[in-house]
């Protein structure tokens, strides 16, 4: 069987050298077969520190390490490869990116934030709709093993609530939440579900508390801190229990992780996660950010 070709728009972020790694490099512990990076389109958002920073390093070491052909424009890209990763770092230019990839048809990996405002993913999924694409998003803590495997673990009764931490820290040029509270609150949803009804927030200047009330009545938190822990996990209530998840216990990293599930999808053609929940999720912290300006309790 060939292995697939997989192309990268965005190269300003560390996913888009450690996703080529996994995939070349058959002695890394964490490789994952099936599929070879052999082209990218750098980008970059200038205005954007971290982005433009290393978006040119990156291009560099994926070029001279993995042979991988760097091209000027996505659509180049989606010419040349049967699937995407559409892996930039800055959540407001994903909706222009996807409309230049989404008419090739070739299934598409979102990397984290989906976008920072839940019409853009909406818009998103209407035109992966439109022209048949497979799409997915998610942040790799979704899929830490640890997590993972307390989820799946029989005996243990329903999901009744959780209680997640992890590090908030605020990049400007990614509205408030967006840019590390996405981790946090894909680990609530990969626990709670779907079915967020309703958001408040209570806020300082080192920590975030998000409460999110579910349909059916169960309480899901994000806690966010800039105060000096930068562990995540979280605290899961069930019916006979509470258990507490270490995301990082497994020493895997969450890259890999992530890797596993989008393979898959590339492979096959159907994705493990609804686009919808990545499209909740988005709404989620849209809704924790009007919170925390207005003081109130905003309904999804």
């Amino acid at each position: 069987m060939n292995s697939l070709r997989i192309g990268l728009i965005g190269l300003d972020t560390s996913h888009a050298l450690a996703f080529t790694r996994l995939l070349h490099d058959t002695e890394d512990a964490y490789h994952v077969p099936g599929a070879r990076v052999v082209a990218a389109y750098p980008g970059g958002s200038p205005d954007f520190s971290l982005s433009i920073s290393r978006v040119n390093g990156f291009t560099e070491d994926i070029k001279q390490k993995y042979g991988v052909r760097i091209m000027d424009t996505p659509e180049e890209v989606a010419e040349h490869c049967d699937a995407l990763m559409l892996l930039s770092a800055d959540g407001r230019v994903h909706l222009d990116l996807f409309r230049k990839i989404a008419p090739y048809g070739k299934p598409v990996f979102i990397d984290k934030p989906l976008a920072l405002q839940s019409s853009e993913a909406e818009e998103i999924g209407a035109i992966a709709a439109r022209h048949g694409v497979p799409v997915m998003s998610s942040s790799s803590l979704r899929y830490a093993v640890s997590l993972t495997q307390e989820l799946d673990r029989e005996g243990k009764g329903n999901v009744i609530g959780a209680d997640v931490h992890g590090p908030m820290e605020v990049e400007s040029t990614q509205s408030y939440y967006f840019w590390y509270g996405i981790h946090a609150a894909e680990m609530l949803f990969a626990i709670m579900g779907p079915g967020c009804r309703e958001v408040i927030v209570s806020s300082t200047e080192v920590h975030e508390l998000i409460t999110g009330t579910w349909d059916d009545g169960r309480i899901g938190t994000v806690r966010g801190n800039r105060g000096g822990n930068f562990m995540f996990g979280a605290l899961i209530h069930r019916t006979t229990g509470s258990d507490y998840v270490d995301a990082a216990a497994s020493g895997k990293p969450f890259y890999a992780d992530l890797l596993e599930q989008v393979m898959p999808m590339f492979a096959s053609g159907k994705t493990v996660l609804p686009f919808e929940q990545s499209v909740e999720i988005i709404r989620f912290l849209e809704a924790a950010e009007e919170s925390r300006t207005t003081g109130c309790t905003v309904k999804l």
